[in-house]
């Protein structure tokens, strides 16, 4: 039997989880534990990098752990990145191997220190912002992962991880890590219900994304409200707000819904109070369903909780065996565990 690939990808605990993050990365996710042996992190130490509140970070990783877990995540593939130091590690090891220039063609950072000195000062700008490639590449190399799901917006870092990889490699002289490569699928841009010439997102504010796990009151509210036609489109043109609505419906998986009503838009007879009760609908069915599992969730917490440590443990056997192996190879000490 042919031996399953490995997929890695992770997220940070940025608080809740929308309809954007969900259609755009983890329903894929859920979907790819059937063909794929797949570990997925809550990337904690990514979450430093921007100004942030102790506190919050640690309340805001337990919320998304419990939110991946109730949209269908397995436990066993879950792991918190500050559980497994050795990724911390290898990227100081890492850091040892990429050029400056390198890392400082990272477009990411560029935008990150423009979005810090709008809120504060170049004080606030730390050099993990700048370096957080370098453990992202670590992130995904320390578990030899084949594929890593990505967007277009990514692909600088993961070709960042395969030309460490590749300098790594060459140094030790021996073809040690995977190179691994981008695993595209068709999964929908999803833009604010606010402003549809905007992603959605929560850096906007709470107009602008529809949390996963709102109650249906404001659900129905943002939906709604949401805004279709600004009078500005050309003729014979779905503006950005009717697509947008068009293109949850779809991702909701109402097709009959979805033709049905693009059949009223192009004959030009479509309502959209019609649109956006079919999707509002479509929403709040699945949302209704998250949170059922959710609430089963939060009333074992203590149990989910022990069962997450007791998942990143396990997942970060492979972690140290990974790292034991570059520190035999780059002449470092090990330590025996």
């Amino acid at each position: 039997m042919e031996k399953r690939k490995n997929v890695l990808s992770c997220i940070q605990p940025t608080g809740d989880m929308h309809y954007g993050n969900y259609f755009g990365a983890v329903k894929n996710w859920v979907q790819l534990q059937e063909q794929y042996d797949c570990t997925y992190g809550v990337v904690d130490y990514h979450a430093m990098t921007m100004p942030y509140d102790p506190k919050k970070l640690r309340n805001n990783t337990w919320e998304l752990i419990f939110n991946l877990m109730a949209v269908g995540v397995k436990p066993e593939n879950l792991f918190i990145q500050s559980l497994v130091p050795e990724h911390s590690e290898l990227g100081w090891i890492f850091n040892c191997f990429t050029p400056f220039g390198l890392a400082s063609r990272m477009t990411q950072f560029k935008d990150k220190s423009a979005q810090n000195n709008e809120q504060g000062s170049d004080d606030s700008i730390s050099v993990g912002l700048f370096d957080y490639p370098i453990l992202q590449a670590a992130d995904i190399l320390i578990y030899n992962a084949d594929y890593v799901p990505v967007g277009k917006d990514q692909q600088q870092h993961l070709e960042l991880s395969r030309s460490i990889a590749k300098r790594f490699n060459n140094k030790v002289g021996k073809e040690y890590f995977v190179m691994p490569e981008a695993l595209y699928t068709d999964v929908p841009k999803l833009m604010s219900p606010a402003d549809p010439t905007k992603k959605m997102g929560k850096s906007l504010g709470v107009k602008h994304y529809i949390s996963l796990f709102a109650d249906d009151a404001r659900i129905k509210k943002q939906i709604k409200s949401a805004v279709t036609d600004t009078g500005d489109t050309p003729a014979g043109e779905i503006s950005p707000g009717i697509a947008n609505l068009f293109e949850l419906l779809k991702a909701c998986g109402k097709m009959e819904a979805h033709d049905s009503l693009m059949e009223d838009h192009l004959s030009g007879s479509l309502k959209y109070v019609d649109l956006k009760e079919a999707v509002a609908e479509a929403v709040l069915e699945l949302s209704t369903g998250f949170r059922a599992r959710k609430a089963e969730l939060q009333a074992n917490k203590k149990e989910i909780k022990s069962q997450i440590k007791a998942s990143s443990a396990e997942i970060r056997k492979k972690a140290q065996q990974t790292l034991k192996e570059v520190k035999e190879l780059t002449g470092l000490m090990n330590v025996r565990f």
